[in-house]
């Protein structure tokens, strides 16, 4: 099996940048990591990762997390 090539560093960039706005919509909506994670249909680690951008979720996880927070899709993952 092929070794996975890793994302260049504008990919890191932007998905440190996706949790950090998933990250200040979540606190802006006073919800707790654990809160967000279950209503969402994950664990509260792999929500960590994502908000950390240590992991690229998946569309369906960020539709999830988005309804969730309560807010716009577009809010979390703009430029």
């Amino acid at each position: 099996m092929p070794r996975s090539v890793p994302p260049p560093d504008w990919v890191i960039t932007r998905r440190q940048a996706v949790g950090d706005r998933i990250r200040a919509a979540r606190l802006h909506a006073n919800l707790t990591q654990e809160t967000v994670a279950l209503r969402a249909g994950m664990d509260r680690a792999t929500y960590n990762r994502i908000e950390q951008g240590h992991s690229s979720p998946l569309l369906d996880s960020l539709f999830r997390i988005a309804e969730v927070i309560g807010v716009p899709l577009a809010d979390l993952v703009r430029r």
